[in-house]
C-alpha cells in the first residue's frame, strides 16, 4: 500500500469535532461536478475558459457553468469558481462581463489571488463572496486577518504550513478557513512557479502549466554538451521536483477539532473516477471524524479505496513534518491505480435486475468487475452476460460511450462506477 510512513502513527485529537466542515471537491467540467456531488461533497470549485489555473483542465462553458450551479443548488449544494490567475492588463479587459455574468447565475463564491482582481470583484459584483486562493501564500495570521479586513469571507491556507501553524491561525482570526487535504502537490511555493513558462512560453501563473516539474532531468557539464549525467544513481535520470500526492486522511478528526471551515480536494484534470472516489471517501471519514458517539476508526476500506484511482504514492506534505527527500519521487513521473474505470450506471430495472451502463473503457463477458456506488456499498461479480441497447448479445463492449445492458447480483444505483481490477485484464 502506498501510503508515507507516518501515517500509521497518526495521532488522533482529543478535543472532538469543533464544527463539521464542508467537504470540497474538484469539477473539472459538468460530469465532474455532478458526480463529485452526488458522491457527498457539499460543494465545487471550478473554473470557466478563462481566469482560472487550469486552462487544460476541460472547465465550463457559460451555459455549463450555469446548468452547473442549478444542479447543485437544486440538491443544497454550492458552487465556488476560480478567478486566481495573477494577470496581466490584458487579461483584465473581459473580466467586468464575466464578474457581472457569475453575479446574474449567483454563483457562491469566487476563488481569487491578485488584489487587483480583489478590488474589481468587490466593485462590480459586491454580492459575491470572495475567498483569497492559497496562490496568494497565506502563511500568517496576519496575512489571513488582512485579508479579512478587506472584505474576504474565506482565506485558503498554503501547503507549506504545519499542524501547530494552522492550529494557530485558527486560534488567531475569525475568517472562514479552507486547506487542501488530498491531492497533487506542486513544488514551487504555494504553486506560483516559472518553470513551464521558461521552459515552454506556456505560464503557470495565468493557468498554462506545462507541469514541467514532472519532467525526467539530468545534469549537463557546461563543456561537454550533449552528454548526461544523472543526479541519482539511476539510469533514466531523476524526476528531482516530482512531489507525492497529499493525503491527510489519518488526520480528520484533528483538521475537524481544529474547527477549520472546508477541507478541500485537488484535482479538477483528473478523471470522473477521482472525483467520485476521492469525494466518497472522505464524505465517510469527515462524518466519522465528527460522529461524537463513537471514535474515529481510520478504515482499510478507505485506505483501499484512495488506491484504486489514478495517484502518485501519498504523504501528509508539511502538515506533520518537514518534507524531505522521502517526499519525493525519483524513478518515474507515472501514477499508480489498481483498478480502471469501465462503466457507468446509467439506469437500473429492479424487477430483471438489469441495469444500463455507459461504456467508459473496454469490458467484456466473463471479467470480474466491482461495482462502486454513492451510498450503497461496494460489491464485486463476474459479468456474466452483456447485451447491447437492441439486446443483441455481446462478448465485448469496445465502442467509447457505447450503452449496454447487464445483469447485477445486487441492487444499483444512478451513477453507480463500474470497474475492473488490473489484474483482470
Amino acid at each position: 500500500m502506498s501510503l508515507a510512513k507516518d501515517f500509521t502513527s497518526a495521532p488522533q485529537s482529543a478535543g472532538g469535532c469543533r464544527k463539521k466542515p464542508e467537504l470540497l471537491a474538484p469539477a473539472g467540467n459538468l460530469e465532474k461536478l455532478k458526480m463529485a456531488l452526488i458522491y457527498g461533497a457539499d460543494a465545487v470549485y471550478l473554473g470557466g475558459k478563462s481566469f482560472g489555473l487550469r486552462a487544460f483542465g476541460g472547465n465550463f462553458s457559460e451555459k455549463e457553468m450555469a446548468d452547473g450551479v442549478q444542479f447543485a443548488h437544486a440538491r443544497g449544494k454550492k458552487v465556488y469558481v476560480t478567478l486566481n490567475i495573477f494577470p496581466h492588463n490584458a487579461d483584465l479587459e473581459k473580466l467586468p462581463a464575466y464578474l457581472s455574468f457569475l453575479a446574474d447565475i449567483r454563483v457562491d463564491g469566487l476563488l481569487v489571488s491578485d488584489l487587483g482582481v480583489f478590488s474589481l470583484a468587490r466593485e462590480l459584483a459586491p454580492a459575491l463572496p470572495l475567498h483569497i486562493s492559497t496562490q496568494a501564500n497565506n502563511t500568517n495570521w496576519a496575512t489571513v486577518n488582512a485579508w479579512q479586513k478587506l472584505g474576504a469571507e474565506r482565506v485558503v491556507l498554503a501547503r507549506e504550513l504545519s499542524r501547530a501553524e494552522i492550529a494557530e491561525i485558527r486560534a488567531r482570526s475569525t475568517v472562514e478557513l479552507e486547506m487542501f487535504v488530498h491531492g497533487a502537490m506542486c513544488i514551487s511555493y504555494s504553486g506560483r512557479c516559472l518553470l513551464s513558462s521558461y521552459f515552454t512560453g506556456r505560464d503557470a501563473n495565468r493557468g498554462a502549466c506545462a507541469q514541467a516539474c514532472r519532467w525526467r532531468y539530468g545534469l549537463v557539464e557546461e563543456r561537454r554538451p550533449g552528454e548526461f549525467f544523472p543526479i541519482e544513481e539511476d539510469e533514466r535520470g531523476t524526476y528531482i521536483m516530482n512531489s507525492k500526492d497529499l493525503c491527510l486522511l489519518p488526520f480528520l478528526p484533528d483538521l475537524c477539532a481544529m474547527g477549520l471551515d472546508s477541507l478541500k480536494i485537488e484535482g479538477r484534470m483528473k478523471s470522473v473516477h477521482y472525483a467520485a472516489s476521492v469525494t466518497k471517501v472522505y464524505r465517510e471519514a469527515i462524518d466519522a471524524a465528527c460522529d461524537e458517539a463513537q471514535p474515529f476508526d481510520l478504515r482499510v476500506s478507505w485506505l483501499d479505496e484512495l488506491q484504486k484511482v489514478s495517484h502518485r504514492i501519498y504523504t501528509s506534505g508539511f502538515f506533520s513534518h518537514v518534507p524531505d527527500a522521502d517526499d519525493q519521487i525519483y524513478a518515474s513521473a507515472s501514477y499508480e491505480q489498481s483498478t480502471d474505470f469501465i462503466g457507468l450506471v446509467r439506469d437500473y430495472d429492479e424487477r430483471t435486475q438489469m441495469a444500463t451502463v455507459e461504456q467508459r473503457n473496454n469490458m467484456k463477458v466473463r471479467q470480474e468487475i466491482e461495482i462502486f456506488q454513492p451510498t450503497r456499498e461496494t460489491f464485486c461479480q463476474r459479468l456474466e452476460e452483456m447485451t447491447d441497447g437492441m439486446g443483441a448479445p455481446l462478448s465485448v463492449a469496445a465502442h467509447a460511450q457505447q450503452i449496454v445492458r447487464m445483469r447485477m447480483k445486487e441492487p444499483v444505483e444512478e451513477y453507480a462506477i463500474v470497474r475492473r481490477h488490473r489484474e483482470e485484464w
